[in-house]
């Protein structure tokens, strides 16, 4: 009796049956394999010794904050990265050379005329301290010139805005109330986000209704806050913040119990901006504009308002007067001699 022919299975290149993957058992035995690892980026190349040594030199002896540090060393590594396509040393370049590297930035990146502004600040102080220091001969950036930049007018809120916006989280929450906390404090004390989320717990004083802020360059300045805002703060330290179970020492915390990241302000703001039918593009920094012009509008002079935000140089502070404008035609048409006869 012939035996009947059977047609040999392919097989595949390492001679295993093609439809072994098929069986339960193979597949699990695939389930089972490792993944592949994952490549990670490759590190940013080092920097040269003159950038790393002033990038010590703003945290040690300036006392510039992380994220300034940051800033800084972004934009000087993208013109090291300029230098080294064209095979030129920072120590070797010239005016010519960081001229044409802002065209480049101008041009190629199309940077606005603000970024380009902000480049050149980090090169002026970076050219401007090697050559203080005598490590280079010269400083190639003290003849550039700033780019001419618009003057926008801040986003500010109204007062009716504003009180919507204060309401808008929900306080019989943990995260309502610590958010609600948040909002009256940016406004009370026109703080930066990054200095309300680096606040610690005892940054505040209930006694006196001041807090105690870390600005830029790590300057500290005294800021005081209103009756309410301090009812709020107080019983958010007292009742609401330990139901976070603080694994910093921060003020405002998130589920975890860590310190709140500015993003998370920022989400937050825009979310009740929304629930407060606030039509305008606002920002943490939106708190901060209003705090300044509202105190304007109220008769605070423009030092004592230099002084509550932190400002180096008044003239920053001067951008807010534009609000003043109505007020002081009203003064003038009520109290000018002449405007009283027609």
């Amino acid at each position: 009796m012939s035996r009947t022919a059977r047609t040999p299975r392919k097989t595949t290149g390492n001679g295993a049956s093609a439809a072994a993957g098929n069986r339960p058992g193979d597949r699990a035995a695939t389930a089972a394999r490792p993944a592949a690892p994952k490549t990670e980026a490759p590190p940013p190349p080092p920097l040269p010794p003159l950038v790393d040594a002033y990038l010590e030199h703003l945290l040690v002896v300036r006392g510039l904050s992380e994220n300034s540090i940051a800033a800084y060393e972004r934009d000087l590594r993208s013109l090291c990265e300029f230098l080294d396509s064209r095979s030129t040393a920072i120590e070797d370049v010239n005016e010519d050379g960081l001229f044409v590297y802002l065209l480049y930035l101008r041009r190629e990146r199309e940077l606005t005329s603000r970024s380009l502004a902000r480049h050149l600040s980090a090169l002026r102080g970076f050219f401007a301290h090697c050559a203080e220091q005598g490590r280079l001969a010269a400083n190639p950036a003290r003849y550039l010139e700033n780019p001419k930049l618009p003057r926008t007018l801040p986003d500010v809120l109204t007062r009716q805005d504003m009180a919507a916006l204060l309401a808008a989280p929900d306080t019989n929450t943990r995260n309502g109330f610590r958010d609600r906390a948040i909002l009256e404090l940016l406004y009370a004390a026109g703080l930066r986000v990054s200095e309300c989320v680096n606040l610690a717990p005892l940054d505040f004083d209930p006694h006196t209704g001041l807090v105690r802020v870390f600005g830029k360059g790590a300057k500290e300045r005294v800021v005081p806050v209103h009756f309410a805002a301090q009812k709020i703060l107080e019983e958010y330290l007292k009742d609401w913040r330990p139901l976070f179970k603080p694994k910093e020492d921060a003020l405002f915390l998130n589920p975890s119990g860590r310190r709140l990241t500015r993003q998370s302000v920022w989400k937050a703001v825009k979310r009740y901006a929304l629930e407060a039918d606030v039509r305008k593009e606002i920002s943490p920094h939106s708190f901060r504009h209003s705090f300044a012009t509202h105190l304007l509008e109220g008769g605070a002079d423009l030092r004592s308002v230099q002084l509550l935000l932190g400002h180096a140089d008044i003239s920053a502070t001067e951008i807010y007067t534009h609000v003043q404008s109505g007020r002081i035609r009203a003064i003038h048409e009520r109290f000018h001699p002449r405007s009283q006869m027609f």
